[in-house]
């Protein structure tokens, strides 16, 4: 390796300016977090989802000198994935970043669980998402460029008590990266994703505020705390960057550790 290479790289390789990112439901919980931390680093912002809390996210995002869109929409609705990258397009003219955030995870024993359980956590989990990654390729392979980041979980690599679907929605999440970062790595696309771990977030409000489970968690948390969405923010920029270029088929947990323990 030569000094001329090693001076190539510059940290301008973190900088999403000018480009265009697609966070499904980016304006609620940690999918909030990934949409502001692309409107950071410069990126605008394409907000698809069920929810129609705009207000703050909005706010965050557009202080951040970059324009954001939303968009109410059913990502599992048929022929919507094509809608949403159709309207990402005519707003930016065209997408660079898709994040395919959007989840529910609903809790029930295995003798209960039954098909209305499972359908709506498949559709949104991993369909939704590989549809949409179906159609934001057709933008970037002609383009020889794109960032595909799929949020996994966790989960992905253990059982998930109580929820067979959310467990097996993100394990297949993490094949579906696997095998589209195959396909899309020689068109200029990486396509990788991130695991969260355990975070301070509403949804896991109930499981905090009780002595019993928050102890259980902060035991298999190296780290000793609930994640913080901040945590989450540097591993998105960089996916979604330059940076991270050579980077590809990989799934980043950002844990605080919980998957060693």
């Amino acid at each position: 390796m030569t000094t001329a290479s090693l001076n190539g790289f510059s940290m301008d390789f973190f900088s999403l300016k000018g480009k265009n990112a697609i966070v499904t439901g980016g304006n609620t919980g940690l999918g909030q977090a990934f949409s502001v931390a692309l409107a950071k680093a410069g990126a605008n912002v394409f907000i698809p989802g069920f929810s129609r809390d705009e207000g703050e996210t909005k706010t965050v995002i557009q202080q951040q000198g970059v324009d954001v869109a939303f968009m109410h929409v059913d990502i599992t609705a048929k022929g919507a994935p094509e809608q949403v990258i159709s309207a990402c397009c005519e707003r930016f003219g065209t997408v660079d970043i898709l994040v395919n955030n959007a989840g529910i995870c609903n809790l029930n024993k295995v003798q209960d669980f039954n098909r209305d359980d499972w359908d709506p956590m498949i559709n949104v989990n991993l369909t939704a998402a590989f549809e949409l990654s179906y159609e934001a390729s057709k933008i970037m392979i002609p383009r020889q460029s794109g960032k595909i980041i799929n949020i996994c979980s966790v989960l992905s690599y253990r059982g998930g008590q109580w929820s067979p679907a959310y467990s097996a929605s993100k394990h297949a999440l993490v094949g579906l990266t696997k095998a589209y970062c195959d396909e899309l790595a020689k068109y200029n696309i990486q396509v990788n994703g991130i695991a969260p771990g355990y975070y301070a977030t509403d949804i896991t409000r109930v499981t905090r505020s009780k002595a019993k489970t928050n102890r259980w968690v902060l035991d298999h948390i190296p780290a000793n705390r609930w994640g913080d969405k901040p945590d989450l923010m540097g591993a998105m920029i960089f996916l979604a960057s330059r940076a991270s270029d050579y980077v590809n088929g990989h799934v980043l947990a950002v844990d605080g550790g919980f998957l060693v323990r």
